[in-house]
């Protein structure tokens, strides 16, 4: 289910907080199901439990998902997530890329096609204009 690379250049919290969102994105992780244990988890993927802590509380911050003292960490409504702040950050990273991406030459139907794909992945996770 978690699949980390201890080669990348990108630490080992922020692969597992992208993995997470994809597996929400995907609905193979739904609103209210449980997340596994930080203990398990670490035990798991053999890293530190401290890893796995600092990766759910961004999360949390992010409204990615809600913890119940005492019960574990779950995933989040994705009604939480939508305020403003989180989707002009959003936004503006994704101008970001989309400029650049029009500057070396990708064509823009190319993109429009992307998103298109990722629309159909997301399974109403936006959906099209």
């Amino acid at each position: 289910m978690f699949e980390l690379d201890v080669q990348s250049r990108k630490p080992i919290y922020e692969q597992l907080m992208d993995k997470i969102k994809e597996l929400m994105i995907n609905e193979v992780l739904q609103e209210h199901n449980q997340l596994p244990s930080v203990r398990i988890l670490a035990q798991k993927l053999t890293i530190n439990p401290n890893t796995i802590q600092k990766a759910y509380k961004q999360l949390e911050l992010d409204g990615y998902i809600y913890t119940l003292p005492g019960k574990g960490n779950f995933v989040a409504p994705p009604k939480t997530l939508k305020n403003s702040l989180k989707e002009e950050k959003i936004k503006s990273e994704l101008t970001k890329v989309l400029a650049e991406a029009l500057y070396i030459g990708i064509d823009k139907n190319e993109i429009y096609k992307l998103v298109k794909e990722i629309s159909a992945l997301a399974k109403g996770g936006g959906g099209e204009s």
